[in-house]
């Protein structure tokens, strides 16, 4: 494999690309073609990142038309031209396909825009295309490899190619750390943009449940689904999680979104002097490496002035599996098939259609793992239900009162820090993912934010921190982030080597 060519977007900013389009030197067009170069060179050759499902083909036809709206009106914000990839279960209604990955849905049609697209437009964002994911957001089997769909194939970790890039935002985070786009969206329930930013070294905001509208975007759960930015800086993702955010009648969650929550001036903080961060100390621990490093941060955050509360355990952090299992099979069955509803074309309409579309096509859809949790899925009854009704309470009572709320209630704190999960793991379609820890739970369970930043290396694959809050704690964390950001500058970029350093 060559060394790929020097890139002349290699690591710009939103801010750097809105200053050169600003004067002149580049265009929305431009900024754009040289994406799609980069995606043709790296993602479909070269190194084969496999993050990219599709591009879309009105790419260029949208930028020209942001092009001259500058020319003629100026821009409409700090999104104006700049290209974003979207991960492929969130709606499209143009010529690509929305999928989540499945060849069960190339049939089917979005009647409309998902409401995050529908903002990304009106901001002036260029939808550059799709990304590859875990199939389904990875709720399909017990024993899935993250990054593989269907029709996509295997995504793989542009830091080392043997290596998996997590899921299931898997396209979104590898496309954003090879820079083959400005910006990227992705998704999560339980992780799925938490872990892969921290695996292949960006950004990634995991907002409050409702902060971002999910009407549009192929579900698992209305209790913990959410959309979220991912970028190479925290200054990017909050731009675009800027613009995502706000209330959607669509999505009755967005309803709670506080009417004077400043995302942007979370930025303009540079110090951390009087902040109180509890160390989730057993939310650590799951990797000698990551340990190490850890350490380094708790130091970098003591030299920005913080005030370190060590330990602030969150209480049930362990407890929280099999009752958010029970919850999610529920409302994956009805959310799913409510989704599936609004869908034109030739759409499958229930989770049973599925299943018997995958036994159909075994051959394609499932070559390296089964849809266990599909079957599991389909057995549950409405949310109605007694079973489904108590491990939802239980479900908000430890992940909530009594879990990040009371440990911060008890300390006062403005945040908690815990490693975001260790480095990753060898692709192994045999066995499937080896998966050896994380904090993402709770903050999951309970709807509440969490931002992901670069930390450190371990092997030469990066490992990120997480900064977790109370609902609606979104600027808190993102100034704690920026400033770790700023002060340690851990982000590089991937070099595509085919295999993780031994040292």
């Amino acid at each position: 494999m060559s060394e790929p060519r020097a890139f002349p977007l290699e690591e710009t900013t939103v801010a750097d690309l809105q200053a050169r389009m600003g004067s002149g030197e580049l265009t929305a067009r431009a900024v754009t073609e040289t994406y799609l170069q980069r995606i043709e060179e790296l993602d479909r050759s070269g190194p084969v990142l496999r993050s990219v499902i599709e591009v879309n083909p009105d790419a260029l036809e949208i930028a020209d038309a942001l092009d001259a709206e500058r020319r003629e009106r100026g821009p409409r914000g700090p999104l104006h031209g700049i290209p974003v990839l979207v991960k492929d279960n969130i709606d499209t209604a143009d010529a690509m396909k929305t999928t989540a990955g499945s060849l069960a849905l190339l049939g089917a049609r979005p009647v409309r825009d998902a409401a995050v697209v529908d903002r990304l437009r009106e901001a002036g964002g260029v939808v550059l295309g799709k990304t590859n994911l875990s199939e389904w957001a990875n709720f399909r089997s017990t024993r899935s490899t993250s990054g593989w769909s269907a029709r996509g194939g295997q995504c793989r970790n542009p830091y080392a190619l043997d290596r998996n890039p997590c899921g299931s935002s898997s396209g979104s985070a590898v496309a954003v750390s090879a820079n083959l786009c400005a910006l990227a969206i992705g998704t999560e329930t339980d992780g799925s943009i938490l872990c892969p930013a921290s695996v292949n070294g960006v950004v990634g905001i995991k907002p409050t449940v409702g902060l971002v509208s999910r009407e549009g975007i192929v579900p698992i759960s209305h209790s913990q689904d959410t959309a979220g930015p991912m970028a190479r800086t925290v200054a990017d993702a909050t731009i675009l999680l800027q613009a995502l955010a706000g209330a959607d009648p669509r999505d009755p969650a967005t309803a709670d979104v506080p009417g004077d929550l400043d995302l942007a001036g979370a930025l303009e903080a540079t110090g951390l002097v009087g902040t109180r961060i509890g160390v989730a100390r057993n939310m650590a621990g799951f990797h000698d490496r990551v340990d190490i490093v850890f350490e380094d941060i708790l130091e970098a955050l003591r030299g920005l002035g913080a005030e370190l509360i060590d330990p602030a355990d969150v209480p049930h952090a362990d407890e929280l599996e099999d009752h958010e299992l029970e919850v999610l099979l529920y409302e994956f069955k009805a959310d799913l098939e409510a989704y599936l509803a609004t869908l034109g074309g030739e759409a499958l309409r229930t989770l049973a259609e599925l299943i018997a579309f995958n036994e159909r096509h075994r051959d394609v859809e499932m070559p390296l793992f089964g849809q266990e949790l599909f079957l599991k899925a389909n057995e549950k009854g409405p949310l109605t239900e007694p079973a489904y009704l108590e491990a939802l309470a239980t479900c908000r009572r430890l992940s909530r009162a009594e879990g990040i709320d009371a440990v911060m209630d008890e300390h006062r704190l403005d945040a908690l820090v815990a490693p975001t999960g260790g480095p990753a793991w060898v692709t192994d379609p045999v066995n499937g993912d080896h998966y050896v820890g994380g904090n993402t739970t709770p903050a999951a369970v309970a709807g509440y934010p969490s931002v992901t930043v670069p930390a450190g290396f371990a092997f030469e694959l990066p490992v990120g921190v997480s900064f977790i809050g109370r609902a609606w704690s979104e600027p808190t964390l993102i100034r704690i982030a920026h400033a770790f950001e700023r002060a340690t500058g851990h982000r590089r970029p991937p070099a595509f080597a085919p295999q993780a350093s031994m040292r």
